[in-house]
């Protein structure tokens, strides 16, 4: 079963690019958008196991430098 999930992140000033550019550069990430409003980045990210979105936000988008907190939104539908 296919699972996605939004994930909201707030970067540091001035970091953006360089975030963006980490963010892309890791697996699972189907598109990384810088946005206007309360977060900076929209990253939506798709794997085969649910489980394996949690690890990737706790162990590879959380170790990105930059990155002050991220939302993590699962897709139900």
């Amino acid at each position: 079963m296919e699972a996605k999930a939004y994930v909201l992140i707030e970067a540091e000033s001035g970091r953006i690019a360089d975030v963006l550019a980490a963010l892309r550069a890791l697996p699972g990430m189907t598109s990384v958008d810088a946005v206007t409003g309360p977060y900076d980045i929209i990253a939506t990210v798709q794997t085969h196991d649910p489980r394996d979105i949690g690890r990737l936000v706790m162990n590879q988008i959380h170790s990105v430098e930059g990155i002050k907190r991220t939302v993590t939104c699962m897709v139900i539908g």
